[in-house]
């Protein structure tokens, strides 16, 4: 959640981020009044206890005479008292809830506006020219067909729809992607955690999300269980409740693990082949860090997603999101998009959010500052996912039908340069 201090005394810097993200500033006001009604609430309980316990000392040095009507006094304090601590408990949920309406504060340097108002940062590598060589291209589907890489029709038997078999060296393909985005981040400090894909209701909303696209998560009503949809949820709740030691750095673990999305409100978008399904993998890193040093991280992180995209030769551009395109959690996030000939467009394979100390304050994750506890900052950005496939497939098909593969990836596919067409040598 957002620091309270800044809703008290400067409320109207909540609402300009409510306006950039263009979001409704009504929560804002909720929030201010909340509080009040709060602070107010305990004010009086408190007052009330406070009599109630100098009653309560009177007894004993009260005359026989004094004494009944002072216990009745007592009583009546103590029936007063647990009234207004129900309703100072009310107002404090009441409260919180008002709290976790409101989205984290937008930087500075986010556009302002909705999903197509991104800024492009910059465009890497250059796009094929199918043309020039002599063929048109075909869809990941159709590629990964080719090469036995995929099953779609046995993964809808299943599953049901979006549902897949990864086979063979499509199988191997995506272990050797995950595998190196692994080793990557190994050698630049980060500790692997394998991740629980099953999470409290706590853990969910302290990451954030729980809020709008709740209803892309799928939920466990037996067990009071959320299956993530990105390992950055089980990775936020690794420190929850605990104050760690930043002193030598940031804390930074790269996850590895299956992640499950319902794809709410996507009915007809990217239906077809392995872009939008309901079960992938992804190794994520995820950093806890000082927020004085949290922007500088968040370039750290991009540039890690860049070194990826560099190993397996993809053009690509990465933009800046556009405010009312970033998730609650999000005060700031870049997107790596990789080029998609067969659609002519650029597809999101990677993003890393900044997400100042928004979820260290729901989740309680402190670090000591001068003696005192203080708020710890957390990112997280995607290293590699199943979707990558669909990019690679599409940049490295040829013309015979054979997939080549790129360089950085053949030590994890034994060695192996090319994957030949079914029924080819």
């Amino acid at each position: 959640m957002i620091d309270i201090r800044i809703l008290r005394e400067n409320p109207e810097i909540v609402r300009e981020s409510q306006r950039r993200r263009q979001a409704s500033e009504e929560v804002v006001d909720a929030a201010i009044a909340a509080d009040e009604a709060r602070r107010s609430a305990l004010a009086s309980f408190e007052e009330a206890r406070a009599e109630q316990k100098l009653v309560s000392k009177s007894v004993g040095k009260a005359s026989p005479e004094e004494r009944p009507a002072i216990l009745a006094q007592a009583k009546e304090l103590s029936a007063k008292v647990k009234e207004l601590e129900a309703a100072a408990n009310q107002a404090d949920a009441d409260f919180s809830a008002a709290m976790y309406a409101i989205p984290n504060l937008v930087e500075a340097n986010v556009p302002e506006g909705g999903e197509d108002d991104y800024e492009v940062v910059k465009h890497v590598g250059e796009i094929r020219d199918f043309a020039a060589e002599g063929f048109e291209p075909k869809d990941h589907l159709d590629v990964a067909e080719g090469i036995d890489a995929l099953d779609m029709e046995r993964g809808t038997k299943v599953g049901g729809s979006r549902f897949y078999y990864l086979k063979g060296m499509g199988a191997r393909l995506e272990l050797a992607l995950l595998t190196m985005a692994a080793d990557q981040a190994q050698a630049a400090g980060f500790t692997m955690l394998t991740t629980p894909t099953l999470v409290k209701p706590e853990i969910m909303a302290g990451t954030g999300f729980l809020g709008a696209h709740s209803d892309e998560i799928y939920y466990l009503p037996a067990d009071d269980l959320y299956l993530t949809g990105t390992s950055e949820v089980a990775l936020a709740g690794y420190h929850k409740d605990e104050i760690i030691d930043l002193s030598g750095g940031p804390l930074r673990y790269i996850g590895w693990s299956s992640c499950y999305r319902r794809e709410a409100g996507s009915y007809g978008r990217d239906t077809r082949g392995i872009i939008r399904v309901h079960q992938f993998n992804k190794v994520e890193m995820f950093s806890f860090i000082d927020p004085a040093d949290a922007a500088q991280e968040h370039e750290r992180f991009l540039g890690w997603e860049e070194e990826m995209l560099a190993k397996v030769e993809l053009p690509y551009r990465v933009i800046n999101t556009a405010a009312g395109d970033l998730g609650s959690s999000a005060a700031k996030k870049f997107d790596c998009e990789a080029w998609l000939p067969t659609q002519n467009r650029f597809m999101e394979v990677t993003s890393t959010s900044n997400c100042t100390t928004f979820q260290a304050r729901r989740l309680n994750i402190r670090q000591k500052v001068e003696g005192k506890n203080a708020p710890v900052a957390t990112l997280n950005g995607t290293l590699a996912t199943t979707r990558w496939l669909v990019a690679l497939f599409e940049n490295h098909q040829q013309a015979d039908g054979t997939f080549v593969i790129p360089k950085a990836l053949r030590p994890y596919m034994g060695g192996r340069e090319v994957i030949e067409p079914v029924g080819r040598a």
